[in-house]
């Protein structure tokens, strides 16, 4: 027996060890308060935080679209003067032009249809030879998508310093973050998302809330892009102006009927019709001025149009950035009480 008690007092000593030490714990945990609940005037402060965080996170993706912005302008401009003046004031160019707006004025009893006509295909040429190439190098429609994409990027990056600045657990933050609609375009339901959900998406692009605002935006900018029925949007309103002015040219030239006499004949027989009248020489004369104007104009269509590619918040370069912030800041607006 005395053996047996021996062999047992290790154990015994080991089990009271055990217990002693799951008593002091117990005491303490009974001596210590728990954490204190995060009061009204926190959750406030949050909201302001997030706030303020969206529209610093606002003011960075602006800073970053209207640098790219105006890269764009710059080749814009430097396209235009090499490329599309050139084209444009050249003698042929302008021979061609004229016969064109002398072949559309063929059955027209008013001049409106043959310009809207040679807009479109102005239009055309400067889409071509200025815009193609340039978004080659600075897209807006990928400014956009690289701004919206910023933004979401750093409100998360200041909204991560909350926790340990106030004191809020990260579970309630993120409760509190999932309470705000940052993207509402359903129904369906997944056409919207919270802010947590946009926020802690591996990748935006995924999200089909996202994926339906970008889609939206770009909706947008296509149904308000250039219209020939809008004379004073981008360069339609100097096409307008060339139409009108090549169709007074050709009138008085006779260069229509020379044509409707012409119809059936060699294209060749048509040009020198059309052509009467515009000598290489005078075309020489009024190239710098035509020129000059021409630039001028297009610089002020595409100075408009730069204000409204910054400015516009439904299809510009911040309409994602416009949409997101405001939702984020309406939402802290809104009542909300933290679940226990």
């Amino acid at each position: 027996m005395a053996s047996r008690a021996t062999a047992w007092r290790p154990l015994r000593c080991l089990l009271l060890a055990a217990l002693l030490a799951l008593a002091a714990c117990a005491g303490r945990q009974a001596a210590e308060p728990a954490a204190a609940p995060v009061t009204a005037a926190t959750w406030a402060q949050v909201d302001r935080d997030i706030a303020d965080a969206s529209m610093a996170a606002a003011d960075k993706a602006e800073d970053y679209a209207r640098n790219a912005m105006e890269g764009w302008m710059d080749l814009v401009y430097q396209r235009t003067d090499s490329d599309f003046i050139p084209w444009f004031s050249g003698y042929w160019t302008q021979q061609w032009l004229g016969l064109r707006v002398a072949w559309y004025k063929l059955g027209d009893s008013e001049k409106s249809p043959a310009v809207s006509r040679l807009s479109v295909y102005l239009q055309g040429q400067y889409q071509r030879r200025v815009l193609d190439p340039v978004a080659k190098q600075v897209d807006p429609a990928a400014v956009m998508e690289a701004a919206t994409r910023l933004y979401v990027q750093a409100l998360a990056g200041q909204l991560d310093a909350i926790p340990e600045r106030l004191g809020v657990p990260r579970a309630q933050l993120d409760q509190r973050l999932q309470a705000i609609p940052a993207i509402a375009l359903g129904p369906p339901a997944a056409r919207d998302a919270s802010l947590y959900q946009l926020l802690r998406a591996k990748r935006l692009d995924q999200l089909p809330a996202y994926q339906a605002l970008i889609a939206r935006v770009h909706d947008a900018s296509t149904r308000t892009g250039v219209d020939v029925d809008e004379p004073d949007q981008g360069v339609s309103a100097v096409a307008r102006r060339t139409s009108e002015k090549l169709l007074g040219e050709v009138t008085v030239s006779g260069a229509v009927g020379a044509i409707a006499a012409a119809v059936g004949k060699a294209a060749g027989t048509v040009l020198s019709l059309a052509s009467t009248g515009f000598t290489a020489l005078s075309r020489d004369r009024e190239r710098p001025q035509l020129e000059a104007q021409l630039r001028k104009d297009l610089n002020d269509a595409f100075d408009q149009q730069w204000l409204a590619l910054m400015g516009n918040s439904q299809s510009g370069v911040l309409a994602g950035v416009h949409y997101l912030s405001l939702q984020v800041e309406a939402g802290v607006a809104a009542p909300w009480t933290a679940q226990p």
